[in-house]
Order: C-alpha cells, then structure tokens, then sequence
C-alpha cells in the first residue's frame, strides 16, 4: 500500500515554506530582539505550520499564512513569559562594543529609534514595509482593520522621522544588542527581496 501524502509533504508546500523562511527570521528578530530566541520561534512556527498544513488554503498568500502562525506564537509565549530574560543574554549585552564606523553608528541609531516605538508601530514597519505584504495582509495578520493598519504604518514612520531627527532617543548605544556583519546583511538582504 502507498503511503498517503498529506499537504505538508506536497513540494509546493515545501518549496513556499524555504522560500519564506528569511522573511520569518527577519521577522522573529524584529518581534524577539534576540538571535536564539528569534530562530527557537520560527523553529516553532514551521513545525507549528507543517503539523496545520493541510488548514491552509491552496492559492492564497502563503507567507502572511505563516507570519500570522509566528506572531500569533511570539504572543501566546510572551503572555506565559512576560520578564524572562535570559543571564547570558543580558551579559552578552553589557560586554559589547559599539561600532566606531559613521554608517555603523547611524544604523545603531536607527535601531535604538525602531525599538522606542510601541509593539504595533514596530510590527506594521516589519510587516508593510520590510516584509512587503500589503496593507490588506497585515490587517488579516494583525486581525484588524486595514484602515488601522494604514494610520499605524503612517504614525510609525513619522514618529521614527521625529525620534532620528531630534535628540529624543531614550535608549543608549549599549541598550541594543549588537548586530554582526551577518545579521546586517540578511536583515538588507531580506528587506531588499521584501520590496
């Protein structure tokens, strides 16, 4: 007797799961802060999407599919853990040494701006704007309205344009983890194939 396929073992579902892999990390580093904690979470959520593979609707967009999965983990886990933070992750931080290059400097300043924003302007950037969905996919994502969406990208861009060009960053230099030669080009690597 053959062995029956389910949906997750269909190449189709493989293939779309490999392609959207970099959008997820990318996304789970912007929600998480943290490497680890970031690659547990799409760990997590593939295998969170293949045990639900045969729930997703053939012909529609496949990535908010599991964008929806993943945030919908990162919050579920977020209620159980509110304040764990790990030892070795804080004396990672406390150790680092910021970066002394001009362009280095200002994308850490960016950084320090994008993580002042509250939890829904960061999220709407990733998503509308790093990631590429629509406006439309980021509302069934976020489960609210797309008029909802629009005004919270609108209102994050400008409050991050407000933080950048005045002296109003809160957080220091050494409050940001520091982000290797890598994970700075897969993070343009991702925006640039999110655009």
């Amino acid at each position: 007797m053959g062995r029956i396929l389910k949906a997750g073992d269909t190449p189709e579902f493989q293939e779309a799961l490999v392609a959207v892999l970099p959008h997820l990390r990318a996304f789970a580093r912007s929600l998480t802060r943290r490497r680890e904690q970031a690659d547990d979470l799409v760990n997590d959520a593939v295998v969170r999407a293949l045990a639900a593979a045969e729930q997703f609707q053939p012909r529609t967009n496949f990535k908010a599919w599991m964008f929806t999965i993943l945030r919908n983990l990162y919050y579920n886990e977020g209620r159980k853990n509110r304040s764990m933070v790990p030892f070795d992750d804080v004396e990672a931080y406390v150790h680092a040494t910021p970066p002394t290059q001009h362009a280095a400097l200002e994308f850490c300043d960016f950084r320090r701006a994008f993580w002042q924003l509250s939890d829904d302007h960061r999220e709407v950037l990733i998503l509308v704007g790093a990631s590429g969905l629509s406006y439309d996919e980021a509302a069934n994502i976020c489960g609210c309205a797309v008029g909802t969406i629009k005004s919270r990208v609108s209102r994050a861009r400008s409050e991050l344009l407000q933080l950048l060009s005045g002296d109003t960053l809160q957080l220091a230099r050494t409050d940001i983890p520091p982000v290797s030669g890598s994970d700075a080009v897969e993070l343009f690597e991702t925006a640039q194939r999110g655009s």
